[in-house]
């Protein structure tokens, strides 16, 4: 029995009720149950609608042995805890007489009836339990660039683009305006708050900015958001990707995501007017704490091989760990804030290709590190960092991340911080995951190879 969505005598609760209630109104005929494995992955079960009510009781079995980094065959049995609050109609499988709906799921061990560690959900609910036992909420706004490409004859993903855009172009450059616009149409009637869209830097690259929620709420809208803009963008024919450098020498995709932190009463504990940059000094140890996990951080923020084709120097991606007031070369950027509620921090090394729970948990979890232990934070470099040499970096003592993956792997396997934010499990699923995947990109021979030294040597 899922308690929360249950009274004593076996009934819904007063939430999931409503939920059944709007499945008939809506002419719901298929729930998607959905969860997301350790890769960021949208998984989803499938059931009629009638099953609702038994969902909300009794959960969804599932096989979790066929899910990339959940368990052994011989403890495969798990059970998805559909979320209520979750409920939202699917615009591209929305008719007048029927229509599909999806619900995010916990995953609940079945062997012991408890959430499931494997569960990135899970993991990121303890993260913000940490924070609340420390007196906190978190609040989160990431901005989730993509790519539009055409697709071949055959359907499958090219690497061209529709259109010849620019940095908030207008059309006739900006030929997928009409495809952000449904995409945001069916953004909103999934419950989004859309604050603003705009194409950007790259042809064929855009961003449409969704308003801040608390933590949690932002990583499953993450993972809807991911969802409909490829949805809605098959429709058109299109197809869009989250890869972080698809177009090698232009810019890539980052994830750009802002966190503040409020207290009990409600007060923004980053914001302090006193301060020249109008930040307290949870903001800055908490600021402090993700620079000086950074280099871990990243296997988590940037999980990919490709991710690393994006952060070097040159193309508006930040590599170096230090903070800013005002410029976006840093790791870390305080964006200018128009009330004291709006203080926040913006960590721009993130990209789209993270699993949004996994991600959010390593930062919290760094940033409250950097508050309990009191950690002084460096002075904001206001110069533009790209333009440093080497010596220079040296002289403000400004560190770079990692290289590539495998580094990336090698600092989190060090830090005990970023490691217990993932737990044991996911710690060791994750980094066997992303070693492999480091190797098959080592013996892998590219086109660029190919084309430099096959007829040279």
């Amino acid at each position: 029995m899922t308690e929360e969505h249950a009274t004593p005598d076996g009934g819904l609760s007063a939430e999931a009720q409503r939920v059944v209630e709007e499945i008939d109104e809506k002419n719901v005929d298929f729930l998607r149950l959905q969860f997301t494995d350790i890769l960021g992955t949208v998984k989803n079960v499938s059931v009629p609608a009638d099953q609702a009510e038994k969902a909300f009781t009794e959960g969804i079995y599932f096989d979790g042995s066929s899910i990339e980094g959940f368990v052994r065959i011989q403890e495969s049995d798990m059970r998805l805890k559909p979320d209520p609050s979750t409920f939202a109609v699917l615009p591209w499988r929305n008719s007048d007489e029927h229509a599909s709906a999806r619900l995010i799921c916990d995953v609940i061990n079945t062997s012991t009836g408890e959430p499931f560690e494997g569960d990135p959900r899970y993991v990121l609910k303890q993260a913000l339990q940490r924070a609340h036992d420390m007196g906190y909420t978190v609040n989160a706004a990431p901005e989730p660039e993509f790519f539009l490409f055409e697709e071949d004859e055959d359907g499958r993903a090219t690497t061209k683009t529709n259109d010849a855009g620019g940095y908030f172009d207008l059309a006739p450059k900006d030929l997928a305006s009409d495809v952000r616009r449904d995409i945001i149409y069916g953004l909103e009637s999934m419950g989004f708050d859309i604050e603003a869209s705009h194409h950007e830097v790259a042809e064929g690259q855009h961003e449409i900015n969704f308003e801040y929620d608390d933590a949690l709420t932002t990583a499953d809208n993450v993972g809807t958001f991911r969802t409909v803009v490829r949805a809605i963008a098959a429709e058109h024919d299109l197809h869009a990707t989250f890869m972080p450098k698809p177009i090698p020498r232009i810019n890539g995709s980052g994830m750009h995501t802002h966190i503040s932190l409020f207290t009990e009463d409600g007060e923004n504990a980053f914001h302090d007017e006193d301060d020249e940059f109008d930040l307290s000094e949870t903001a800055k140890q908490f600021t402090a704490g993700i620079l000086e996990h950074a280099p871990a951080l990243a296997a988590v923020t940037n999980p990919t091989v490709n991710s690393y084709k994006r952060l070097v120097p040159g193309y508006e991606a930040p590599v170096y760990v230090a903070w800013s007031d005002r410029n976006r070369s840093a790791l870390i950027r305080k964006p200018a804030a128009r009330v004291p509620a709006a203080s926040r921090i913006e960590a721009r090394f993130p990209d789209p290709s993270c699993n949004p729970y996994l991600a959010f948990a390593a930062l919290i979890h760094a940033g409250l590190d950097g508050i309990e232990d009191d950690l002084d934070c460096p002075d904001p470099v206001r110069e533009n960092i790209y333009e440093f040499d080497e010596q220079k970096r040296e002289e403000y003592g400004i560190e770079t991340l990692p290289t590539n993956l495998g580094e990336a792997v090698d600092a989190l396997e060090e830090d005990e911080t970023v490691l217990d934010a993932l737990g044991p499990h996911i710690a060791e699923k994750f980094v066997e995951a992303k070693r492999s995947e480091f190797q098959d990109y080592l013996v892998d021979v590219s086109q660029w190879e190919l084309d430099r030294y096959l007829e040279t040597f």
